[in-house]
């Protein structure tokens, strides 16, 4: 076909910049029939006067015929070989350039990539998606690709052409909504995103969904990752994870917002890096004895007022502490130092920022066109659409994504009460009711259980955490049995009722009491993670020691009370940072936390005490090896609400016996001398742990270190023994072994 014999629309499409499939005029083509073939070129430069194609390692060009401005071919007979060719082009100002062709390269999107995306199970979409260096037949380059159904053109733009949408077209494959472009010569580290033009013919200038990295905000593109492997060191703690149960085994969590742990004020209070945290973080948890340090959500996002809770980029670690490779660094650091890592995920909404997911391509895309389904206006966020497939992929590949490239142990996910129903936070008439007239999120459902069916299929021994404040039933039970498949709830209504319990004067609490022991009704109900989070401590609620009653003395003492309390209690253990050591004001992400109070006493006291409840509760299994079955559990006393006094037994499982323990807690300042309490048996108790010591800035009232139980009947019990109970204190006994 000679350029007269070119189809006028096609051209004009491609100068209007419409053209959404340019491999059809651009790059290679061979024409002819089998008696007469001949090879034809086409390429696009707009700002271009002259072009010549060079083939293989030809010095000299041949000169290209322009078609219209440009745009220009190259006619002629085949060659031996096909192999990639350069293009020499010259502009108005006498510059030359040599590059490339892009269009020479072939579509990566296959059928059966775009058959597994539009039915959802492309669980490797990351691998497809985004931009991926890589070297084709010699030539390096990035590939890149995005879905964006509903545009009329996209573009890459970027450092590497002026960010200019005229320049790079990316060609949509099929009918998947997919749209790709090799680009020869992008490398690591550099700056892009999408120009998108709209059916109205509006262009939007967009962020990489899939981006594995991102520029330092406020600026907002997005940035071509590495894709070498890691050099991790974790062998061992990935597989020994794979072969264990973690709901037998201690979990004692750490929550942490990386950008307020601690900052340098020697550099205009900046933040650590992730290799930073790897060398102060990681030997301070571990030392302090947690089992997990949690992050508030480290995927990209713009603002830092929201605390990672809206996320721009689901695939990239922030940029403000370093790149992909130093949080990885920071990964296997915590697993070298036994550390397991959980990350705050946000499959729940998603900001408007205008680089964002927000009308992605001119149309609610990712979200519900519908603002009765899509928007969260209490937040301010957009919801996913979860009907679409697509999108349900593009967040299961999100998660599979940090279990596969970070080595993550877990996921909390954030807001799962916003997903489950349709009327969250709205009032009547302001929701879309299912199609069975009801309030439940069906599609959100459906999501929840695949995400959870793929996670623990690839990856045994992981955890998957819900923060869901509801009554919705079976969210941590697995799938098979009609659930949504976390491992791991919240249990919001605990913290709720003890920290109201703990925030009266003693004096009144006689009248509360159902609050500290309700949470006993239901703690089988669900697999539960006792959590003192960052929401507790901010926003007018004050720090945890600011919400205790009486003077200094009596507050930190109930913080220590309080924290055996919890670590008593089934379930396992979450607290956010700063409350270790008794933090006075409420959190803020924009200070480091007040480490300087470590040089009063009684907040390393504080401290202390937490550290050894959390080695105590590593070391003995009846506090964690049996968190989630009644035979775990049995109250000796709960019915002394007029002394304010709780007492039960915690017990381990068959499968590694061990002691019972017997925890008394007594939540008034007043001494309790030679309280009766009944015993599992005979013999003699040791006391492993009491909240008053000196040591811990108590007052070192009980000085009894062993009892004598006697074998006379209390309390169901068979044995009883009296104990001094301390004032604001806990007391934990052991059977003696002989």
């Amino acid at each position: 076909m000679s350029p007269s014999h070119l189809p006028p629309e096609l051209l004009d499409s491609l100068t209007r910049g419409d053209l959404s499939q340019p491999r059809s005029l651009l790059g290679f083509h061979e024409l002819g029939d089998g008696t007469e073939r001949r090879w034809v070129v086409r390429v696009w430069e707009p700002d271009a006067v002259e072009a010549e194609i060079l083939w293989g390692q030809a010095k000299r060009g041949l000169t290209m015929q322009r078609l219209v401005p440009g745009a220009f071919e190259w006619s002629g007979k085949p060659r031996r070989s096909l192999t990639p060719y350069r293009v020499r082009l010259r502009y108005p100002d006498g510059a030359i350039h040599e590059r490339y062709d892009g269009y020479y390269f072939p579509t990566r999107f296959s059928p059966l990539d775009q058959h597994l995306f539009g039915e959802g199970t492309h669980y490797r979409l990351h691998n497809r998606l985004g931009a991926h260096p890589l070297e084709q037949e010699g030539v390096s380059g990035t590939w890149f690709a995005v879905w964006a159904p509903n545009a009329r053109r996209v573009s890459v733009v970027g450092d590497f052409n002026g960010w200019d949408g005229r320049r790079h077209l990316m060609h949509s494959v099929g009918s998947s909504g997919v749209w790709e472009l090799f680009i020869p010569e992008v490398g690591v580290g550099t700056l892009y995103k999408f120009e998108l033009k709209t059916q109205s013919g509006e262009l939007l200038l967009k962020s990489d969904p899939f981006a594995f990295a991102s520029e330092l905000r406020p600026a907002t593109a997005s940035r071509v990752a590495s894709t070498e492997p890691f050099p991790w060191q974790d062998a061992e703690w990935m597989e020994a994870r794979r072969q264990r149960d973690p709901l037998k085994q201690p979990i004692s969590i750490y929550e942490v917002h990386l950008g307020s742990w601690r900052r340098i004020p020697e550099e205009q209070q900046r933040f650590l890096t992730y290799r930073e945290a790897a060398d102060q973080l990681i030997p301070y948890v571990q030392e302090m004895g947690y089992t997990h340090i949690e992050l508030l959500p480290v995927s990209e996002f713009p603002f830092d007022g929201s605390w990672g809770y809206q996320v721009t980029g689901y695939f990239a670690p922030t940029s403000r502490h370093g790149t992909p490779e130093d949080f990885m660094h920071f990964v296997d650091r915590c697993h070298e130092a036994g550390l397991g890592v959980i990350l705050d995920w946000v499959p729940g909404h998603f900001p408007k920022d205008a680089h964002g997911l927000a009308r992605f391509d001119g149309t609610g895309l990712y979200e519900h066109e519908d603002t009765r389904q899509g928007e969260h206006r209490e937040w301010g966020t957009l919801v996913f659409n979860y009907e679409r497939n697509e999108v349900r992929n593009f967040l299961i590949s999100s998660a599979l994504h940090w279990f596969e490239q970070y080595h993550i142990d877990g996921i909390r996910v954030d807001a799962v009460a916003s997903m489950l129903y349709l009327d969250y936070a709205r009032e009547a008439g302001e929701w879309v009711p299912n199609e069975y007239g009801g309030r439940e999120n069906l599609g959100a459902i459906r999501f929840l259980r695949q995400l959870h069916e793929v996670l623990f299929r690839e990856f045994p021994g992981i955890l998957s955490i819900a923060e869901e404040s509801t009554a919705w039933p079976g969210v941590s039970r697995p799938t098979y049995v009609g659930g949504l498949g976390f491992n791991l709830k919240w249990n919001m209504g605990w913290m709720n009722d003890t920290l109201r319990y703990m925030a009266k004067d003693p004096v009144h609490r006689r009248y509360e009491h159902h609050w500290i022991t309700f949470s006993l009704v239901y703690a089988f109900s669900e697999n539960y993670v006792l959590a003192v989070s960052h929401d507790e401590v901010v926003h007018g609620k004050s720090s945890l020691l600011g919400k205790m009653p009486g003077d200094f003395w009596q507050q930190c003492a109930n913080v220590r009370l309080y924290l055996s309390f919890m670590m008593c209690h089934p379930g396992k253990k979450l607290l956010f940072m700063g409350q270790e050591f008794g933090q006075g004001r409420e959190w803020s992400e924009a200070r480091s936390l007040d480490w300087h109070l470590l040089e009063i006493p009684e907040h390393r006291q504080l401290q202390e005490c937490q550290r050894t409840l959390n080695h105590l509760y590593q070391q003995h299994p009846s506090l964690h090896r049996n968190d989630f079955h009644e035979s775990g559990f049995r109250w000796i006393d709960l019915h002394d609400a007029d002394q304010s006094v709780l007492s039960f037994l915690r017990f381990s499982d068959e499968a590694q016996p061990a002691p019972p323990l017997v925890c008394v807690f007594n939540f008034t300042p007043v001494p309790r001398d030679q309280y009766v309490v009944g015993l599992p048996q005979s013999g003699t108790y040791q006391k492993i742990f009491d909240s008053d010591e000196a040591r811990f800035g108590g007052s070192g009232y009980n000085q009894q270190s062993e009892w004598n139980a006697e074998p006379e009947p209390w309390q169901g019990l068979p044995a009883r023994a009296a104990l001094d109970l301390p004032p604001l204190g806990c007391l934990i006994l052991a059977l003696r072994s002989e």
